[in-house]
């Protein structure tokens, strides 16, 4: 049986507009080598300035991870040499962490955080044929580490683990958690376990999607075990991931803690957090994505899977209930927010904020077709035109309304000309079969190519079926 031990190293990138010691903006596509100075530089003589920011969204983080923020933490220089690294060194957090001892729970398992600390970004390769450039705009954005125990132990756990922590940092506004953009990478440290033979830790790198994170996982633990299997030696490596041929490579051997020669940062005071500003951040933090389920749930009487659609992001749950303060049918509006909003959104790469109309003019849509004013079909229409072609509801309603067939003389002929050609089914429902009462509108709606009044007609077809 191969046994799977994962811990997972998450380096979440800090929505700040500054960098983590001093002033430079914190821009993605910003033209290479502009937005530096000296301190991020590493120039001779400059001192780093914490920024408070940072350091408060890392505490939300940690908070919203169930850590223990400790009180005082340290600063460390993590020394080696990489072209992208201008001083030599990174400021990071070593023995002496922001936070401690938090967990996040994944489908009823507990997934031990070890600890979130701070840190500063290094710069960027630019390979080009056989010329490398480096860009030095990230060096000093901030980061937060999230550094788990080895809890995780399939590859579907570490997806979901990956799922859910994006998912919190989103809601909390820390991380805009874009992996192509660079915002969150993943680094997943594994061994494997065969037969009672324990391999080394591997450590796995250039991981651009939690997709990859999974597949690197499944092909590492059957290459691992195979060579356990067959007596291979195998020593501690850190290993790349080729998305493309679904294979890792190796890199380098894997550094140990004293390869860095860690030493306390002598140009940074301790940092000490005071337990009323912890509070003070504590109470103003949004609500998170598990209480917002279960809130979701009783208060809206949604099954678990709708509550998880709804929740997806905050934004999209923020939506959902400011809507459902003014539509008459909840129900409604929860299957076209689910089905038809998500769609169109998700084809036509928009944000809720992209939309072209109000949340009242939504709401509007919503209870015309409650009301019977325009036919469910009719409105899925509207939607769509709303969304890719920015028409007004107003002016749909007006230029359409006359297609809606209201006529209650014409619905009765059409319905009495199906239950005559469907004698059989009406005696199922005449027998005690009421679901057949659901084909006859469907053949109606069929007929008027689904824009017949469904309130009338089905007054209309109950008191036909009665006769």
């Amino acid at each position: 049986m191969i046994k799977l031990k994962v811990g997972m190293e998450v380096h979440a990138q800090l929505l700040t507009k500054s960098k983590l010691f001093c002033d430079c903006p914190v821009v993605y596509d910003a033209p290479p080598n502009t937005c530096i100075c000296p301190i991020c530089m590493g120039h001779p003589g400059t001192l780093p300035n914490l920024n408070k920011k940072a350091v408060e969204l890392a505490i939300k983080a940690a908070l919203a991870l169930n850590c223990e923020i400790q009180p005082i933490s340290i600063f460390a220089r993590k020394n080696y040499f990489y072209p992208d690294l201008p001083k030599g060194y990174q400021i990071t957090q070593y023995d002496k962490p922001l936070a401690i001892n938090g967990y996040l729970d994944i489908r009823g398992k507990r997934i031990r955080i070890r600890r979130v600390h701070l840190e500063e970004e290094s710069g960027k390769l630019i390979h080009m044929g056989n010329r490398t450039l480096v860009d030095f705009n990230r060096c000093g954005i901030p980061l937060i580490e999230i550094v788990t125990e080895p809890d995780i132990e399939s590859p579907e756990e570490a997806q979901e683990y990956l799922i859910k922590l994006r998912q919190i940092l989103r809601y909390i506004k820390v991380c805009g958690g874009d992996m192509e953009k660079g915002q969150l990478r993943c680094e997943p440290n594994l061994s494997v376990e065969v037969n009672g033979k324990t391999s080394p830790k591997f450590e796995i790198k250039n991981l651009n999607s939690i997709k990859a994170v999974a597949r690197a996982l499944e092909y590492e633990k059957n290459r691992i075990a195979h060579k356990l299997l067959r007596g291979e030696r195998l020593y501690q490596t850190t290993l790349g991931w080729d998305d493309i041929k679904g294979v890792t490579f190796e890199m380098r051997e894997k550094e140990t803690s004293a390869d860095y020669r860690y030493f306390p940062e002598p140009d940074i005071p301790p940092l000490v957090i005071d337990h009323e500003w912890v509070e003070e951040i504590k109470n103003s933090m949004e609500e998170l994505p598990d209480a917002k389920l279960n809130r979701f749930i009783n208060q809206y009487g949604l099954c678990e899977y709708d509550a998880k659609i709804l929740i997806r992001t905050s934004e999209y749950a923020n939506y959902f209930e400011a809507l459902a303060k003014h539509v008459k049918n909840l129900k409604l509006l929860k299957e076209f927010m689910i089905g038809d909003l998500l769609a169109l959104l998700d084809e036509n790469k928009l944000n809720l904020s992209d939309l072209p109309f109000s949340q009242e003019e939504f709401a509007k849509l919503i209870n015309y077709i409650h009301e019977g004013k325009i036919t469910r079909n009719m409105g899925k229409i509207f939607l769509r035109r709303m969304v890719e072609e920015k028409k007004k509801l107003k002016e749909l309603i007006k230029g359409e309304a006359s297609l809606v067939v209201e006529d209650k003389e014409l619905i009765e002929k059409l319905l009495k000309e199906i239950l005559k050609e469907h004698p059989k089914e009406v005696e199922k429902y005449k027998s005690g079969k009421k679901g057949v009462f659901g084909y006859f509108m469907g053949e109606l709606m069929r007929k008027t190519r689904g824009q017949c009044n469904p309130k009338i007609a089905k007054e209309i077809l109950e008191k036909l079926l009665e006769e």
